[in-house]
C-alpha cells in the first residue's frame, strides 16, 4: 500500500483544524465510500450496500475485525467506520490518498464527542440508518506509515480525540444502499439530544 504524498507537521494540521471544526453538524454529506475486501486493499465503489449483518457490503470486517465477541465473531459494534473528509483530505494531501485510512465512510460531518455522543444515529441516503458507538478508533501504526507520526499524535491527543479526527465505529440499525454525495443527517437515537 502507498502512502500519502506529504506528511504535515503538528502546526500544519494545528492551522488546518478551522476548516475541519466548520464542519455541518446536522446535515452533511457523503464524500467518500471505502470497501476493503483484504488487508492493505481498497476498492472506492459510488455506491454500497449497507447491512445489519455484514455492515458494508464486501468489506472485510465480517471476517476479520479487530474487535471480536466471545464466541470469535466480529464486534457488531465496529462494522462501519467514518472518518471526517476535511481532516482526512488534509492528511491524504490528494484524492488518491484519501482511502489508504480505510474507513468505510468518509463524510462531510462533526464526528465529535459533543455532536454525536454514543448512541446517536445517522441517516444517510434514503434507508441506511447507522449508530455510533463507543468502541476507541485510534490511530495505529499503519496509519502514521501512511500519513505521517505527527497526524497520529494530532489525532490521538486529548482534543483530536474529543473531535474523534481518527474517526467513530458505528453498528448499522436500518439496512440501505448508500452511494456519494447523499445527505449525512441526524436523526433520532439513544444519543441525539
Amino acid at each position: 500500500m502507498q502512502t500519502a504524498v506529504q506528511h504535515l507537521t503538528s502546526l500544519e494540521l494545528e492551522h488546518g483544524l478551522a476548516e475541519v471544526l466548520e464542519s455541518p453538524r446536522d446535515d452533511g454529506r457523503l464524500e467518500t465510500i471505502v470497501v476493503r475486501p483484504e488487508s492493505d486493499k481498497r476498492l472506492t465503489p459510488s455506491t454500497a450496500r449497507l447491512t445489519v449483518e455484514g455492515g458494508v457490503e464486501g468489506d472485510r470486517w465480517v471476517r476479520d475485525s479487530y474487535y471480536k465477541l466471545s464466541d470469535g465473531r466480529s464486534d457488531p459494534c465496529c462494522q462501519v467506520s467514518l472518518m471526517n473528509a476535511r481532516f482526512l483530505r488534509q492528511i491524504a494531501g490528494s484524492d488518491d490518498a484519501v482511502c489508504f485510512a480505510g474507513d468505510n465512510l468518509v463524510v462531510n460531518f462533526d464526528l465529535s464527542a459533543e455532536n454525536l455522543p454514543p448512541g446517536s444515529r445517522l441517516a444517510i441516503g434514503e434507508c441506511a440508518v447507522i449508530e455510533i458507538t463507543d468502541k476507541p478508533h485510534t490511530g495505529c501504526e499503519h496509519l502514521a506509515r501512511r500519513y505521517g507520526e505527527d497526524a497520529r499524535q494530532f489525532m490521538n491527543n486529548a482534543r483530536g480525540k474529543s473531535l474523534h479526527l481518527r474517526g467513530r465505529y458505528a453498528r448499522v440499525i436500518a439496512e440501505g444502499t448508500v452511494a456519494v454525495g447523499d445527505v449525512v443527517r441526524k436523526v433520532g437515537g439513544d444519543g441525539d439530544r
